[in-house]
């Protein structure tokens, strides 16, 4: 069965008179007789009885109508997804992400998408740092990540939507935790909790270079493999951490951040996706993020 049968055999079966049907599919008579004719001789069946002054359901007329109309709610209900798909009102969006700051701003990212068009959906990964998410924007594997950089990768867009300042965090009964700001040569001789080396993490990356930097190199007396895990060793007391600011501020209540003496030195967390994108439920997600992660400078 053709969707012009289905379509010709509601119409008929609704008005109940050959003339109105055709009036109504905006065609002519005959061919709209011929159209039933055909639908008739493949089902080996008649659908109406006919006389010359009515017309009226065949027992398999009248059970084909209810399925006969739910095939055509049914290709009206694809044609609209399509529709909305293409003006991005619907799709899913794979968003990828990392740390406690990173977390807050990802959901107030989806909650408002939500708000705004439910029909877009997020696939949500929150182990995701920098050189990975960057990675996987490009492979394709991520639309949409919260990442930190230096310089912006080639092919990658994105805009600042946080600065973070680094800190050290400490457990709150250390030696230097009632100071206002530390340098990074204080640290020299403490033990380290840090993230590891795979996969990279910008915060890592920072710490090292920073301890570097101060001429010495953080000695790592273990690596966790998230903040959740680092704020729990530090706030037992196994060593301290460089972090940023927005990362400690959902750390243990044991801990203590200081501010490290380095006025010129701030982080961008970037919203980041690929330059070429062209997935309009991504693009309809980027326009509520302008008014919910407004830039900053």
């Amino acid at each position: 069965m053709e969707l012009q049968q289905i379509r010709a055999f509601v119409a008929v079966a609704e008005e109940l008179h050959f003339g109105r049907a055709a009036e109504r599919l905006g065609m002519a008579q005959p061919p709209l007789s011929r159209t039933i004719r055909s639908l008739e001789t493949e089902l080996g069946a008649s659908l109406f009885q006919r006389t010359t002054r009515s017309v009226s359901l065949s027992p398999a007329g009248e059970a084909l109508l209810e399925p006969a109309k739910h095939m055509l709610a049914t290709q009206q209900a694809a044609v609209e997804s399509v529709h909305r798909s293409s003006s991005g009102e619907v799709g899913r969006v794979r968003f990828g992400y990392s740390h406690p700051s990173s977390r807050d701003l990802a959901a107030t990212l989806v909650a408002a998408s939500h708000e705004r068009n439910p029909g877009i959906t997020f696939h949500l990964e929150s182990t995701v740092y920098a050189d990975e998410g960057l990675e996987r924007i490009m492979d394709g594997t991520l639309d949409l990540a919260l990442v930190r950089w230096r310089r912006r990768p080639p092919l990658i867009a994105g805009r600042p939507v946080a600065i973070e300042r680094p800190c050290v965090a400490m457990p709150s009964s250390h030696r230097l935790a009632d100071r206002k700001k530390i340098s990074v040569e204080e640290l020299a001789d403490e033990p380290f909790v840090l993230l590891p080396a795979r996969p990279n993490s910008n915060l890592r990356e920072t710490a090292m270079r920073l301890c570097l930097d101060a001429g010495f190199s953080p000695r790592t007396v273990q690596e966790a493999p998230d903040s959740q895990s680092i704020s729990a060793l530090v706030a037992a007391g196994m060593g301290v951490t460089i972090t940023f600011d927005s990362v400690a501020a959902g750390y243990d209540s044991r801990i203590t951040a200081v501010p490290l003496d380095l006025p010129n030195e701030a982080t961008q967390l970037h919203l980041a996706y690929r330059l070429d994108q062209q997935d309009a439920a991504l693009s309809t997600v980027l326009d509520v993020a302008e008014a919910v992660l407004p830039t900053v400078r």
